[in-house]
């Protein structure tokens, strides 16, 4: 009950704040949709394939790391740092634990949300993504490991200065350097390795080649451990506030 509470919460603003909260997870992708899409197009061929095709992939892993992340993190540090609010959360008859889930999943669910704005525009611009039960598997890890991602940040960062910067020096960078708008292959090999184990490039190959790629369970369960690994970080540090 309590874990469904704090879930709902998030639906709640997604309804009254449904407007903003659209237009704040589509505008960047269609963005880039708009220059790449129609700037490129059926111009330029990658593997054989649109540009277009190539790219969608990328955009909508990109969109669920960044808005997956950023609700979660700006919210708890504004609640720690601004409001003061987040130690009376601690203190509520609820344990850390079913806290940091719920609020992992409702701001996965946010980024599922944005990840469908971008697959709607995507079929405007005549993409042809290939959405299957593997597709979802690896976009809700994704989502799952963003959030996981921001709470440890909320909880460490003691500034919105400082929530900007990370911003700036980590999520920004990932977005470009995980192979979302070219192959991995264009870097030197030391580069390449360095990036192919970041979380969103797993993402991105995942949604890019599909179940029936050879290796296609690595994707899972690099991303399956990512999470296994941050989550009792994540709730060790709220537990420290309590």
């Amino acid at each position: 009950m309590r874990f469904s509470a704090i879930v709902w919460k998030e639906w709640v603003i997604i309804r009254r704040k449904f407007i903003s909260t659209t237009l704040g997870a589509i505008v960047g992708p269609l963005l880039f949709l708009i220059s790449f899409g129609w700037g490129l197009g059926d111009a330029v061929e990658i593997n054989g394939g649109s540009y277009i095709d190539f790219i969608i992939p990328g955009i909508i892993a990109m969109i669920t790391m960044t808005t997956s992340f950023n609700v979660v993190a700006n919210d708890i540090n504004i609640s720690r740092v601004y409001t003061k609010t987040f130690e009376a959360l601690m203190i509520a008859p609820i344990r850390t634990s079913v806290f940091v889930m719920a609020r992992v999943t409702a701001s996965a669910l946010r980024g599922l949300y944005g990840a469908i704005l971008v697959l709607l525009a995507a079929f405007l611009f005549q993409a042809n993504p290939h959405i299957d039960w593997y597709f979802i598997l690896v976009l809700i890890l994704n989502c799952y490991v963003f959030s996981t991602i921001g709470i440890i940040v909320g909880m460490l960062v003691d500034s919105h200065a400082d929530m900007a910067k990370i911003t700036n020096f980590v999520i920004t960078p990932m977005s470009f350097l995980s192979g979302t708008f070219f192959p991995l292959d264009r870097f030197p090999d030391f580069l390449r390795i360095i990036f192919e184990v970041l979380p969103l490039t797993q993402t991105i190959i995942g949604l890019r080649d599909g179940a029936s790629a050879a290796g296609s369970w690595i994707v899972p369960l690099v991303l399956f451990l990512y999470l296994v690994a941050l989550l009792p970080i994540s709730v060790a540090l709220c537990k420290r506030t309590e």
